[in-house]
């Protein structure tokens, strides 16, 4: 969940005073990713590393009671210090039993019962039940399943035929040869999507049930597009040494040294690792202190030449380097 730094008030405000919040820099949000995939579909292991973080933010969330009642792609951005996924904007969130936001959701990701509730609540007519926490279980499967097929589908879970039989659109989406992860076994995925989805809130898993899902067991790496995306502290450079420079011992110690030198300017090197052997053979693993130079070092090394070579810079997760986890193959 966003991290809340404090509260101040802008007595120069236009409108007079305001109260403002001063929320942690966050990075890229998910309804950003969803336009870089191009129609192909976000990979699975970033669906897996989304849906897992949000339903931890959801399961903390709902244990306290409370309601985001406004889960969309927009309102899920990557932190690139924590490297995860968090939720925004609460400006809809409620106490579950004590709901003064009558209209909540956003068309696309709004449940069932909450389009009832709104309808009604438009019509100056009260309603006699109340939206649960199940509403942004509904929410979160609609964002996964954008995020499987690389398509908005506001129009898909506004038509008859989806109130009618949901769960074949499902089927079939996840059947479509259009789509890219349609060739890796991700049944599990569709019956966790399923799980959020169910038309009776009563029957949706809450965000504790879902966690257990198979889904979660699949290791899954990352493709270097999601390498680019999604910053991380570490940089990965590609391109850079030949076998032979690694079999020279000293002429790997001089490029060790011209490359820590060019890295540091763009902020403090905290680590800086060269496998000599796979998994990792010949890449370099820059380690900074915070994402901000990382970020600064990518935009300025990629494309660069380095001893004849155009130098392909990507982030790395921070935890599996931390752990000395080097991915052999990225798709």
């Amino acid at each position: 969940i966003v991290t809340l730094y404090g509260v101040f008030t802008n007595h120069y405000s236009a409108n007079g005073p305001s109260r403002c919040l001063l929320l942690e820099l966050l990075d890229i949000s998910v309804s950003e990713l969803l336009l870089h995939s191009s129609n192909q579909g976000c990979s699975m292991w970033m669906i897996q590393h989304c849906a897992r973080d949000v339903l931890e933010a959801l399961a903390f969330l709902h244990h306290k009671g409370y309601v985001h009642a406004d889960l969309k792609p927009r309102n899920i951005l990557w932190s690139a210090e924590e490297e995860c996924f968090k939720l925004i904007d609460f400006g809809l969130s409620f106490k579950e039993g004590n709901q003064d936001v009558k209209y909540i959701q956003t068309d696309g990701y709004r449940a069932p019962e909450a389009e009832l509730q709104n309808c009604l609540a438009q019509a100056g007519l009260p309603s006699e039940t109340e939206c649960t926490s199940a509403v942004d279980l509904w929410s979160l499967g609609i964002v996964l399943l954008e995020m499987f097929s690389g398509m908005k589908l506001k129009h898909t879970v506004q038509s008859q035929e989806w109130k009618t039989n949901s769960s074949a659109i499902i089927d079939r989406i996840f059947a479509s040869e259009g789509v890219v992860n349609s060739a890796i076994p991700a049944y599990h995925l569709r019956d966790l999507i399923k799980s959020m989805l169910h038309c009776d809130q009563g029957k949706r898993a809450s965000a504790e049930k879902a966690l257990c899902s198979p889904f979660f067991s699949i290791p899954f790496a990352p493709h270097i597009e999601d390498l680019v995306m999604l910053p991380t502290p570490v940089l990965r450079l590609l391109n850079v040494l030949s076998d032979a420079s690694l079999q020279c011992e000293e002429e790997y110690e001089d490029i060790l040294e011209d490359i820590r030198e060019e890295c540091q300017k763009y902020g403090p090197v905290v680590s800086l690792l060269i496998p000599k052997e796979n998994p990792g053979k010949g890449q370099v693993f820059v380690e900074y202190a915070n994402a901000g130079d990382s970020k600064a070092a990518q935009k300025m090394l990629t494309g660069k030449i380095f001893d004849g070579k155009f130098v392909v810079a990507t982030f790395y997760p921070l935890s599996a380097y931390k752990r000395g986890y080097l991915y052999q193959n990225l798709l």
